[in-house]
């Protein structure tokens, strides 16, 4: 499976070396965002912190991967609807590495986003004085919130019937940070409000990012961010190997 996985991913991987604007657009809104809140809003913002994009940066990496895995519904749905799903289907490959295959690019695509974000926040004032092991971890939490989203985008990209409704799940993704604490404390919220965002997986993922990145104390954040990483991602890959499996006939 891996050798026919990794023809697979080389075919997708060419693909989005061949248009390039795919992860600039991807990366261009997280930025403007960055930008904004820094520049424009951050003066205005009291998160008890005297470098706003140190606070902002794990929410708007979050965001950056929310954006990115709507182009893995996007690619599935172009296989499927263009009939080349269908005819990789006939050949003598495991069928299960055309999945693998476009999560894999996911994973690829969204790291190469993330790093130009980072990039970016560092020529911005971004600073961390975690070392190689949290580092190591910061990495692992993203990758497993990546592996989440992805398996969700499978989905809608295996089921969908239009362009439109391959990607329109990820909008309420992108707008889940918006109510957590990446971007103001909970604190500062109303109490319905900050009940909701609290309990939302992107708290917990972001509190333990910035912990992690800035000394703090992470406590059981990074339990439950990790729990609702797998979680999701069991769920969601559940679901999206029966959503093929119908697809396959």
């Amino acid at each position: 499976m891996k050798s026919k996985t990794g023809v697979l991913l080389g075919r997708l991987l060419r693909n989005i070396m061949r248009s390039p604007d795919t992860i600039i657009t991807v990366a261009i809104t997280p930025i403007m965002m960055m930008l904004l809140f820094v520049y424009v809003f951050g003066g205005a913002i009291e998160t008890g912190t005297d470098n706003y994009v140190n606070y902002l940066l794990p929410g708007i990496l979050l965001i950056a991967i929310a954006s990115g895995v709507a182009y893995t519904s996007l690619r599935l749905f172009t296989d499927v609807k263009s009939g080349l799903m269908s005819r990789i289907i006939t050949m003598p490959i495991k069928r299960s590495s055309i999945l693998w295959a476009h999560v894999v690019t996911s994973l690829v695509s969204n790291a190469i986003t993330i790093m130009v974000v980072i990039l970016v926040a560092l020529l911005m004032g971004f600073r961390s004085n975690a070392d190689i092991l949290e580092w190591f971890a910061v990495v692992g939490i993203l990758g497993l919130f990546t592996l989440a989203l992805t398996w969700l985008a499978v989905i809608p990209g295996l089921t969908a019937k239009s362009i439109e409704g391959a990607t329109a799940y990820s909008y309420p993704l992108i707008f889940l940070p918006f109510i957590s604490s990446a971007f103001v404390p909970t604190e500062s919220m109303p109490n319905i409000v900050r009940v909701f965002a609290e309990n939302q997986p992107v708290t917990s993922i972001v509190n333990s990012i910035r912990a992690l990145l800035y000394d703090g104390t992470i406590g059981n954040s990074i339990w439950t961010a990790l729990a609702w990483c797998v979680g999701i991602m069991i769920i969601a890959y559940l679901i999206a190997r029966k959503a093929f499996k119908r697809q396959l006939g």
